[in-house]
């Protein structure tokens, strides 16, 4: 890095030279790093204060990305049972239509997930992979593609003991696409 540095400030005092112009001396590694300290002095102060304002107040929403490389960009789900309601965003950040390569978050209890699928994809695309009126889902979102977004609000008082997660039913996702939902007090 220093010899790209000293390159760069020899090519800028060659071209200085030949135009005859004095050029503005070239940005020096060690005051980069110096603004580091100060922003990492601050950092704690605010990471503390945030932890501090979650603390008090639940946060009552969550948002999950999906892609076309058929992954969300979250393998957790913390839900505070202290909500009234609990919103869900699944926002689909690839460029795929739905039918090729839809997403949805469905919940259920983790020794679920199998059944809750196969009855999914035997439900089909216009039911959106999800069996109408099963009792195991806690909730699901909508089935989307490329650049839309959906969303479900639904009660955390919906959930029991046990091990719960969330998974995407459309065919072929459930394996890679998967995370565990965190209930905390």
């Amino acid at each position: 890095m220093k010899a790209y540095l000293s390159l760069i400030t020899a090519a800028a005092l060659g071209l200085a030279a030949c135009s005859g112009q004095q050029s503005a001396p070239a940005a020096q590694e060690p005051a980069a790093t110096a603004s580091t300290p100060a922003a990492a002095e601050t950092a704690p102060e605010t990471a503390s204060e945030a932890a501090d304002n979650t603390a008090a107040t639940p946060s009552c929403e969550a948002v999950i990305e999906s892609n076309d490389q058929m992954r969300y960009d979250t393998d957790t789900l913390t839900i505070s049972k202290q909500c009234d309601e609990f919103t869900l965003v699944l926002k689909h950040v690839g460029q795929m239509p739905k039918m090729a390569m839809g997403h949805n978050v469905v919940i259920t209890r983790t020794a679920d997930i199998a059944a809750v699928a196969k009855d999914g994809q035997s439900a089909g695309a216009d039911k959106e992979f999800v069996k109408a009126g099963d009792e195991r889902i806690v909730a699901h979102t909508g089935l989307i593609g490329g650049g839309e977004e959906t969303r479900v609000t639904f009660s955390p008082s919906q959930f029991g003991d046990g091990d719960y997660s969330f998974f995407c039913s459309f065919p072929g996702h459930e394996g890679m696409m998967r995370g565990k939902v965190v209930l905390t007090d």
